[in-house]
Parts: C-alpha cells; sequence; structure tokens
C-alpha cells in the first residue's frame, strides 16, 4: 500500500510574490538593514534566480551578510512576524482551496523551496503542511550564517533533498505530485509523477507543452 503526497513549491506558485524578497523588503522597513541600494541589487539576483542562473551561495553571502550578528532567536521573532503579516496574505485563493481540499481528503502535503528553512518552514507550518524544506544554513556563535548546510533545496538539489527525505518516512509515497512555477524546479518535475504549473515562466511554460504538462492561472 501507498499513499499520496502532493509537493509544493512556495514562491509565485502559492503565494503571489517571494518570500525571499518580501522578508528583505520587511528588513529595511523595519530599519535592520540600511543599505540604500540593497533592495535594488536584490531585485537583480532576483531576475538572475527567475531565469535559471543564480549562484545561491553568493546570494545568500549578500542577503544574509546584514543580519549575521543578529540572534536565531532574533531572526526567527522577525520571520514569524514577517510570514504573519505579509507572506501569509499573498497566499492564491486558489492555493488556500487546493490546501483545504488535500486536507480534507488527508492527502498529505510537503513544501520545497529555494528560500531559507527559517522562512519556509514557519509558513508550512501556518497552512499545516506535514512537513517543509528549505535552504538550512550552519548556525554559528548563535547566528545564522551564509553558508548552506548540506545540500541545498535549489535546482537538482530539491530532487537529492526529497529521496532522502523519503527514505525517512515510514510511509511510502505514490503517486507524487507536485506545484510549481519555475524553471529551476525542472529536475524535480522530470523526477516526480504529476507535475503541474502554476502561473510558469516562459521557460517552464515551453517545457510544460514539450511534456504536456497541465498549466494552472492563479
Amino acid at each position: 500500500m501507498s499513499d499520496p503526497l502532493t509537493i509544493f513549491d512556495l514562491d509565485e506558485t502559492l503565494i503571489s510574490g517571494d518570500s525571499g524578497l518580501i522578508w528583505n523588503e520587511f528588513l529595511v522597513q523595519q530599519g535592520i538593514i540600511t543599505n540604500p541600494d540593497f533592495l535594488q541589487e536584490d531585485r537583480r539576483l532576483m531576475a538572475l534566480y527567475a531565469l535559471g542562473e543564480l549562484d545561491m551561495q553568493a546570494y545568500l553571502h549578500f542577503v544574509m551578510g546584514p543580519i549575521s550578528q543578529l540572534p536565531c532567536a532574533e531572526i526567527d521573532r522577525l520571520a514569524e512576524l514577517c510570514v504573519t503579516e505579509r507572506i501569509l496574505p499573498r497566499l492564491y485563493p486558489q492555493a488556500k482551496s487546493m490546501l483545504a481540499d488535500l486536507q480534507t481528503q488527508k492527502i498529505d502535503t510537503l513544501m520545497i523551496s529555494a528560500t531559507v528553512s527559517f522562512l519556509v518552514e514557519k509558513v508550512a507550518k501556518k497552512l499545516a503542511f506535514k512537513d517543509a524544506m528549505g535552504i538550512d544554513l550552519v548556525v554559528e556563535n548563535g547566528c545564522y550564517s551564509a553558508q548552506i548546510s548540506g545540500t541545498a533545496t535549489y535546482r537538482s538539489g530539491k530532487v537529492k533533498r526529497l529521496k532522502q527525505w523519503l527514505a525517512e518516512q515510514p510511509t511510502v509515497f505514490a503517486p507524487i505530485d507536485f506545484y510549481t512555477d519555475s524553471i529551476n524546479d525542472l529536475p524535480l518535475c522530470l523526477h516526480v509523477d504529476n507535475p503541474t504549473m502554476v502561473n510558469p515562466c516562459a521557460q517552464l511554460k515551453k517545457q510544460a507543452q514539450r511534456y504536456q504538462w497541465p498549466i494552472l492561472a492563479w
């Protein structure tokens, strides 16, 4: 016997926007990041992400640098506030309805995002996901560093992390569905049983047409 599993990307799939960018805007508004050019550079880097060309480690050095001296407890407090006030209100109505239906059917849900774990896990918990994976960061002297711990949930790293997670579960999951918007998730789309595109970027839309994957407009 096996149970179905539904996996979701987070940014631009479940929510309208990028949670990392929303978080950085929040930190600027809170006066924690004061560099006047920070958000402009953040948007430039996120444009590279959208094209599938972002150097994730370099990006993390940039975004974590200004907050690397804040204790994990303070980051977690701020992240909780940001998720509640800024990120969850951006949940697509269709996503909210689908998640409710999956919970009614008792189908397990898993979130896998290329955003840092301290944001992803908080979003997933509030949306009642079974589990969540984001980019884990090494903790140094009680603070989150920019260094990636283990395998980043980015591109093919999502497939590797999913395989590890599945191997640790007492349940055999099948079929596995996956919802995403990003060309960075093509490896995972090719790995799962049933990929579905949500507002796909131009590159992913071409792949969806090639493989005849369903496309949703949320």
